[in-house]
């Protein structure tokens, strides 16, 4: 940690996944609603070529630091905790200092942000970081995974079969001829590591699933194709590391037949019911399933479990966990807690401590043997 009074955190956003604009919406967000009194705001901005930049005018309009800014790189040194700059051919090194972080806020959605890539690379560099771990991350980014998952709680899911890309390209025939077999019209079909409703279509007939699955295998290795179901959509908000906390349950009511990509992002007309029209019981078990489902997981800090309250049974089927959920001002994790009795300030206080918490935990492990004076030459040869 730094010497200064603030603590300096870098608010990671942008990215090369298909979610990148959404991670701005959100980083600007978390920048509006850290306390000045106690933090200064590093807001570190990746574009969609993958490269990392730093610039004073951010917080102003967030997408410039995109274009313009200082070029940096974060070194995997756990002594530097610093991002160093790339110096340009002609220029020396020395001339650009390093701009050093108490704590890494990622707001990366999707691909290469939200799925373990840059979790280990913070976890190499030492740093303190909100949210999910490296397993937490990648699990929570494969749908797959994470529904099987689930199933092996005892946490009941749609069901649903996955498809590899490679398997599509190389049969498809074969691939068309298995779905119908283990399930029934309509589908959801989208890729199985992506989010933000990103490449995904609702399929009423066998005519139009070809199209359906060739979109969602431009965005991921892996495609999920899963029963549609006439179903409420229920969002709860989970918040700890050893001691997971779950909000009230929330409730999203789209304009549109379904909640896509537009109906969240692009148009208005959705709304929000705080908290959700449910039975007591329901949302008892709901908030059970939640926590659960972050701890079969191994997330930690936060994420938004998404369900399904199906209309003619009242059954409860688990969707999907997000472990960096949006935190624009219409998403629902801040607005759930806000709900619950917790700020959006003392929200992002909260994860931050959470961090700090989390990695001195790590560094109480021992990753190398002590071994006593001497020992060394037994092991040689």
């Amino acid at each position: 940690m730094s010497d200064k009074a603030k603590l300096r955190v870098g608010i990671l956003f942008g990215g090369r996944s298909g979610e990148h604009e959404v991670s701005l919406a959100s980083a600007a967000s978390v920048i509006r609603a850290l306390d000045p009194a106690k933090y200064e705001a590093v807001p570190i901005g990746i574009g969609k070529d993958g490269r990392w930049f730093v610039g004073t005018g951010a917080q102003k309009m967030l997408p410039d630091i995109l274009k313009s800014g200082e070029h940096v790189t974060l070194p995997a040194d756990p002594g530097s905790a610093s991002l160093v700059p790339l110096a340009e051919a002609n220029s020396a090194a020395s001339a650009h200092p390093t701009v050093s972080v108490d704590v890494v806020f990622p707001v990366l959605h999707g691909t290469f942000g939200e799925d373990g890539t840059v979790q280990g690379l913070l976890e190499l560099a030492g740093l303190p970081y909100v949210g999910a771990g490296v397993l937490g991350s990648a699990v929570g980014m494969d749908k797959d995974v994470q529904k099987r998952l689930f199933e092996y709680a005892k946490i009941p899911i749609v069901p649903f079969v996955a498809i590899h890309r490679a398997e599509w390209e190389h049969d498809r025939k074969k691939v068309l001829q298995s779905i119908p077999k283990k399930l029934r019209y309509p589908l959801f079909v989208k890729p199985a590591t992506l989010g933000s409703s990103v490449g995904m279509t609702r399929v009423a007939k066998p005519k139009d699933l070809p199209a359906a699955i060739d979109l969602a295998a431009e965005f991921a290795l892996k495609i999920i194709v899963e029963k549609a179901v006439s179903a409420r959509e229920i969002e709860v908000s989970v918040l700890g590391n050893n001691d997971p906390q779950a909000s009230v349950p929330g409730e999203i009511i789209p304009h549109r037949e379904y909640y896509d990509y537009a109906a969240k992002y692009l148009e208005e007309g959705t709304r929000l019911e705080i908290p959700a029209k449910v039975r007591r019981g329901q949302a008892a078990k709901i908030r059970e399933f939640a926590v659960r489902a972050f701890r079969a997981i191994e997330c930690t800090g936060m994420a938004r479990a998404d369900f399904f309250l199906e209309r003619k049974t009242g059954r409860i089927f688990i969707n999907e966990l997000n472990t960096i959920p949006g935190f624009t001002s219409i998403s629902m994790y801040p607005k759930l807690w806000e709900a619950s009795g917790v700020s959006y300030t003392q929200l992002i206080d909260k994860l931050i401590q959470l961090a700090f918490e989390l990695h001195a935990e790590k560094s109480r492990t021992k990753y190398s043997i002590e071994l006593p004076e001497g020992a060394g030459g037994a092991l040689e040869g």
